[in-house]
């Protein structure tokens, strides 16, 4: 019997690219069942909440959720629906791994990162009010519950992973107790690993390293805004959002995501890069314990794009959503 996995295409070019994402699991070995939904604008307009109930019901019977790019309204309409089912779900750990692809990007070659990101509280949790007219106050909440818990996930991965080094990102020098709470959680935790190395670093420094000397890291552990802007910046290190991975993982359900927007502008014209979540894919496919289906489909992303130089326009090439598609399952059903 073929696993049922939930699947959220999304808005914009979101349809377009989990339509490949699909068809490449398809030949790669990796058939399920889907139950798809609709959620956010699309949901709006058919007169149901941005995130339905029913969606997630689907997420927590299935366990693992497929998902496209999602407009999220700035600074009006209904939250982020990302957060939403982040919170909603306890996906508390975010993964966004950020590799060097040979003669895509050459300004950082040997890049090879991995961002854990806490992802249910800090300044995401969403507590806002105004104070006086003029004035509004956004309350960041740190806890020691949640940041012992990813912690723990960051040095598991590591371990699981033949990773060597865990960083915490923070701005403990300021913020003495909500990130020196953080801190203190990652240290304590650090004690229980002593085969990997831990240390840590103060966020704007951080930055300036990555920028300077992306390789000298490994795995980056950081609280959720921090985690959101890094994770962004390393993205750009090695080649974009279109090309950058990502998972939310919890205790019983994870949801794995292209993180680049949903490009309204250029959705319906056939030239949306779907590597992001066939990337994700990958991700989904190695949690599911399916190795071989997420080799194969590696194997073809990296012959597709670095050897034949078949490329979507973002990366400098002239292929159709479709013609980049067609290229992966031809290398996988060639192999």
């Amino acid at each position: 019997m073929s696993k049922t996995l939930t699947l959220l295409p999304g808005d914009g070019i979101g349809p377009e690219v989990s339509s490949a994402a699909v068809q490449v699991l398809k030949a790669a070995g990796a058939e399920f069942e889907w139950e798809s939904f609709v959620v956010g604008a699309e949901a709006v307009e058919k007169n149901l909440p941005p995130l339905p109930d029913r969606v997630l019901e689907s997420i927590r019977r299935n366990g693992v959720c497929l998902k496209g790019p999602v407009t999220t309204p700035v600074g009006k309409g209904f939250r982020s629906i990302n957060v939403l089912l982040r919170q909603e779900l306890e996906l508390y750990a975010n993964v966004r791994p950020a590799k060097s692809i040979p003669g895509l990007d050459d300004r950082f070659p040997g890049v090879d990162l991995v961002i854990i990101r806490e992802n249910t509280e800090g300044l995401y949790s969403g507590i806002e009010h105004q104070v006086v007219p003029g004035v509004m106050e956004s309350l960041k909440i740190i806890s020691a519950k949640a940041s012992t818990r990813v912690a723990k996930f960051a040095f598991e991965y590591a371990r699981s992973n033949g990773r060597r080094r865990v960083t915490a990102v923070h701005k403990a020098n300021i913020m003495k107790l909500s990130d020196g709470l953080f801190l203190d959680c990652f240290r304590e935790v650090a004690e229980g690993y002593p085969d990997i190395e831990a240390d840590d670093r103060i966020i704007d420094n951080m930055c300036m390293q990555l920028v300077m000397h992306p390789q000298r890291y490994d795995m980056l552990l950081l609280e959720n805004l921090y985690g959101d802007i890094v994770s962004d910046l390393a993205a750009g290190l090695v080649g974009g959002l279109g090309v950058a991975a990502g998972a939310n993982i919890g205790e019983e359900s994870a949801v794995f995501e292209a993180v680049h927007g949903s490009a309204p502008d250029i959705a319906g014209q056939g030239v949306a890069n779907p590597t992001a979540l066939m990337r994700s894919s990958i991700l989904m496919l190695r949690h599911l314990d399916m190795r071989d289906e997420a080799d194969r489909i590696a194997r073809a992303l990296r012959n597709v794009v670095v050897d034949q130089q078949i490329r979507t326009r973002d990366l400098g090439g002239d292929a159709s959503t479709v013609q980049f598609t067609e290229a992966i399952i031809r290398h996988i059903e060639s192999a």
